[in-house]
């Protein structure tokens, strides 16, 4: 009873006895706004039936407290079937009523019921986050997402609040004494993780979409976009339904299958650990998506596959729902395919296959050669698991291979076996199987094969190009080359490839494309006779298109023209798959890190997408930080620091290129390295006796410059005070403990370092989830006399962390914290005595929870390739 960690096992167990599930919810928030009240009122009646009468279950609720369960009419004692985290249902019926009525814990942790009160005017605001499993923390359940069931929802709240669920409010009952209860109408079927609520003085603007369907008939939903009442005078909901809109009209035609879920409302909350979940009918985002400072257009561009992303959910993922955690691939790679190609169909934002190759595809290449790495259909043996495959696996890769997918069959077979899928197994439950049953119909293709290579093995396949040439340069042969194994079966692994070759020359002074041809590659090489009997260009570029996932390599030829010319070519997803590939080098420690940073910052004007040079700003930066070896760091670090303060001046005044440079200058002015020229145009900007033509210091920005003076040792506590008091809101609260911890004093860093191994500040005050992750931020921005003293406990308290707290806040808390800021020595990369510790830690804990292990191998992992990196430009 007292077990939080569900298992598949018992997940199946369940299912196999419940059928015909319904819940009635009844939720008591209206003392939400006194911070002395830490919990709510929760009564949750279920009706079902049991398959085998007699059989006893359990239900699943992570409370505050339970006053009574009601089984058949039967009270059962509450002391002999309620634990910690479950409540045990012995002797079914053949036909079973229960309810459960208790209490629910309020949360700071953006798990369960999340409260926040706005810094800006005090208000107090509510919203759910439930997946994997965390519905369990707001009402009795079985929380799976096989057991799906319809939900009738009643809330009781302020009676001057704005609340909402999945369903359309139907009637609101004023109770007389400032509160008031709203009943939602019932739900259509759907698993407990994507029901949701919503409570608080929130600002809310309506619109509508309408739509004629295949049959001919008229389909008209309800919009709703909502926000705090605070973030109104920034919000735009007028470009949010735009994109609604468009990804409606799509959708539609792409699926032919009516929206389901009635209302679509769209909420923006703060504190939100993700950037968005699909909840039908109120989906939530990040309220980093309500621009309260100016947004280049790659903010935008994001903002738009977000609202695609979800939107693709209301089909992949909530109106055909996979049977468990193994795929969740099924919806969540899905959706982000689904989320660029909408943005791409459907709007004029941005460039959003740029955007994938570059930084979403970024990401799954990370994930892909951690050593916990895994197959894109995953191994969950529990829901902790499964909280920790929300990963770049699951969605990047995933999405990167289904972009090869739709290349392999072709799009319309895509899309047809898509409307396939919900027709058979509308408001069901599927595993791979399913889809593949539809796709290979709609195809023809093989499609056990294709997914025994793709998504069922781990690891980035290498393509490279071999190339041979006579004394005068022509080609006598060439062929594209895969390489590649399975990092956990150490098995080769040789995977379908449908891809393009591209080939470009220097023409009059510039690098000009001057072909390209498709090939499929089945094995480890194909030939490409295209190039055979022609001069060699200057480029020859694997994946041209970026069509699949690979890791690409060039020949030397080509590598050397790219460093030098790459600014000069002038097609966009050309150009990000070739600085994505860069970056990839310098990871697996065949590129200089110096090397790559002097090239971003000779050639970052010449990238048209602003969102690209965000991502290489970004980069480079990280690759000094992490790859460069220390001898070389601090040297690299001010020529990139100087080169980015000319580009702030010398950028068109006003553009989003100028606003870029200026905030990446505020990220590297956090250094000691950077020059005196540049310490003082920053503390002049945020002085304002230095300004810059087209240049706002918004707040971001100002932000970004408090944070700057204060890692450098320039900003004492009252001024960083003093900016927080002058425009308090959930923006500069998370910066203030960013810069707070920053300060490089060693008081300031104790301070520090014990509220994020307590979570909690000087105050005793719990801190949330934002502001706990900003605070272990700001620690380690402080050289290795200042904090490394620290990590002696932290290596201790581990296990003690990941039993006290959530696993929201115990993985902030050990990545927080991990010293992984390390300088390859002298004596060599196994030799480094954190390395050392780490690999202890692992080696004397092979009993510790598997979620927490896997994090400690990642972080390992990622600081063995942080030292090998350095030592190989030693």
């Amino acid at each position: 009873m007292d077990s939080k960690n569900l298992t598949r096992n018992e997940a199946a167990e369940r299912a196999g006895l419940i059928s015909d599930l319904t819940y009635r919810l009844e939720l008591d928030v209206s003392r939400a706004a006194d911070q002395d009240a830490t919990t709510f009122g929760s009564r949750t009646t279920l009706t079902f039936k049991a398959a085998v009468p007699g059989a006893t279950t359990f239900l699943d609720f992570l409370h505050g407290g339970v006053d009574s369960v009601l089984l058949n009419g039967e009270e059962l004692d509450v002391a002999e079937v309620v634990g910690e985290h479950r409540i045990l249902l012995p002797g079914l019926a053949a036909e079973n009523t229960v309810v459960v009525t208790g209490r629910g814990l309020y949360s700071t942790s953006g798990e369960g019921l999340h409260r926040y009160v706005d810094p800006a005017d005090g208000q107090t605001y509510l919203y759910t986050q439930y997946e994997p499993a965390d519905a369990r923390r707001v009402f009795a359940n079985f929380e799976q997402p096989d057991l799906k069931a319809p939900f009738d929802v009643k809330i009781t709240a302020p009676a001057t609040w704005h609340v909402a669920s999945n369903g359309a409010s139907i009637r609101i009952d004023d109770q007389g004494d400032g509160t008031a209860t709203w009943h939602f109408a019932r739900t259509r079927r759907m698993s407990t993780y994507i029901t949701a609520l919503l409570a608080g003085p929130y600002h809310h603007v309506t619109d509508e979409w309408t739509g004629t369907l295949d049959d001919g008939t008229t389909l008209t939903i309800p919009l709703g976009a909502t926000c705090r009442a605070s973030l109104a005078v920034d919000f735009d909901p007028e470009q949010i339904f735009d994109v609604t809109k468009r990804g409606l009209d799509l959708f539609h035609r792409l699926f032919a299958y009516p929206y389901p879920w009635g209302k679509y409302d769209q909420a923006f909350v703060p504190e939100y650990n993700l950037g968005a979940m699909e909840n039908p009918g109120l989906v939530t985002f990040t309220e980093a998506y309500v621009f309260t400072s100016r947004a280049t257009a790659a903010h935008y561009e994001g903002r738009a596959n977000t609202i695609m992303h979800e939107m693709a959910h209301m089909w992949f993922g909530d109106l055909v729902t996979m049977e468990w955690w193994d795929d969740l691939w099924l919806k969540e790679s899905f959706a982000d395919f689904m989320g660029t190609y909408a943005v791409d169909r459907a709007t004029d934002l941005g460039q959003p296959w740029v955007t994938f190759a570059n930084r979403r595809k970024a990401w799954a290449y990370v994930q892909d050669q951690l050593p916990t790495t895994h197959p894109i259909v995953a191994d969950i043996p529990d829901v902790d698991a499964a909280k920790q495959n929300f990963d770049g696996i699951t969605y990047a890769k995933g999405a990167a291979v289904l972009k090869q997918l739709a290349a392999y069959v072709g799009e319309d077979a895509f899309f047809a076996a898509s409307r396939a899928y919900f027709a058979a197994h509308a408001y069901g439950n599927t595993t791979l199987d399913d889809f593949l049953a539809v796709l290979g119909e709609a195809s023809g293709r093989d499609m056990a094969s294709w997914s025994d290579a793709w998504l069922k093995t781990a690891g980035v396949p290498v393509i490279g190009v071999d190339v041979a040439t006579d004394d005068d340069g022509v080609v006598t042969s060439a062929s594209i080359v895969q390489e590649a194994a399975d990092p956990v079966t150490g098995e080769p692994v040789l995977r379908p490839h449908v891809l393009r070759v591209g080939t470009f020359d220097v023409v009059a002074g510039r690098l000009e494309r001057t072909g390209g041809f498709a090939v499929e590659l089945t094995g480890d090489r194909a030939e490409l006779p295209e190039l055979v009997g022609k001069p060699r260009p200057a480029v020859v570029l694997p994946n041209d298109e970026d069509l699949t996932y690979a890791k690409v390599r060039f020949d030397s030829g080509s590598l050397e023209t790219l460093l030098a010319r790459l600014d000069e070519l002038g097609e966009p997803l050309a150009q990000a798959t070739v600085w994505a590939a860069l970056w990839n080098l310098v990871r697996d420690a065949a590129l200089p890190a110096t090397r790559f940073a002097d090239a971003v910052a000779r050639m970052a004007p010449g990238v048209r997408e602003v969102g690209v040079v965000q991502l290489l700003l970004e980069q480079a930066q990280a690759a000094l930080e992490r790859f460069a070896p220390p001898g070389q760091r601090d040297a690299a670090f001010a020529r990139l620091a100087d080169t980015v303060l000319g580009l702030t001046h010398a950028s068109h005044p006003g553009s989003d290129h100028q606003l870029a440079f200026a905030r990446a200058l505020a990220r590297l002015g956090r250094s000691s390295a950077v020059s005196h020229d540049v310490d003082a145009t920053l503390d002049g900007l945020l002085a304002g006796r230095v300004s810059v033509e087209g240049l706002e210091v918004d707040e971001q920005l100002r932000w970004a410059l408090v944070q700057a003076r204060a890692a450098r040792g320039r900003a004492d506590q009252a001024e960083i005070d003093a900016a927080l008091g002058a425009a308090p809101s959930a923006v500069a609260t998370v910066a203030h403990a960013l810069a707070s911890a920053a300060r490089p004093e060693p008081e300031v860093k104790a301070a520090a370092f014990r509220a994020v191994m307590t979570g909690r500040g000087e105050d005793a005050a719990v801190l949330s989830n934002d502001v706990l992750s900003a605070t272990a931020a700001g620690f380690r921005l402080g050289s290795h006399e200042l904090i490394d003293g620290y990590y002696a406990e932290y290596w201790d308290c581990l296990e003690d962390i990941w039993a006290r707290l959530s696993i929201g806040l115990a993985t902030r808390t050990v990545e927080g914290l991990f010293p992984g800021a390390q300088d390859v020595a002298a004596d060599g990369v196994d030799a480094h005595p954190v390395l050392v510790k780490a690999r202890d830690w692992l080696a004397r804990h092979g009993d510790a929870p598997a979620a927490l292990r896997r994090i400690m191998l990642e972080q390992t992992d990622t600081l063995e390739r942080t030292l090998s990196a350095q030592a190989a430009a030693l």
